[in-house]
């Protein structure tokens, strides 16, 4: 017999695999990171202001480009919110970076698949949020 997981642990463990994926950002921590990511060519990465960035060689291409930049950032995670449906989950949030150069919301989704590993990135998808006048 086959045990489904309860909806609270699933959720936790999505939001234990988002909160993954920004400390290896953090961090700027490549090992970490591809350990977040599913990896598959189907995998999708549109950071604020890039283009669409589809397959994992583009998205580790550009999380290298990031980590060798000149920028620190460090995030306030806000207005988090996670769903499981079956095998796929997201995560909606906000990421309030702090960095010397760069300060601001990005309004982010990560959507995860379930696999034999555990919840696994498959998009990430950050828009910057205009600020109030």
């Amino acid at each position: 017999m086959t045990t489904v997981p309860s909806p609270n642990k699933e959720i936790e463990a999505v939001l234990v695999a988002n909160q993954a994926f920004y400390s290896a950002h953090e961090q700027r921590d490549l090992v970490a990171m591809e350990a977040v990511w599913e990896q598959g060519p189907s995998c999708v990465c549109i950071h604020p202001g890039w283009p669409i960035l589809r397959g994992w060689d583009a998205i580790l291409n550009s999380w290298t480009r990031i980590f060798a930049g000149p920028g620190r950032n460090q995030f306030i995670l806000t207005n988090i919110s996670g769903s499981v449906r079956g095998t796929t989950a997201w995560v909606t949030l906000d990421e309030n970076m702090m960095d010397q150069a760069n300060t601001g919301t990005i309004a982010a989704t990560n959507m995860f698949v379930r696999t034999d590993s555990g919840w696994r990135l498959v998009l990430h998808h950050g828009s910057p949020v205009a600020q109030r006048r």
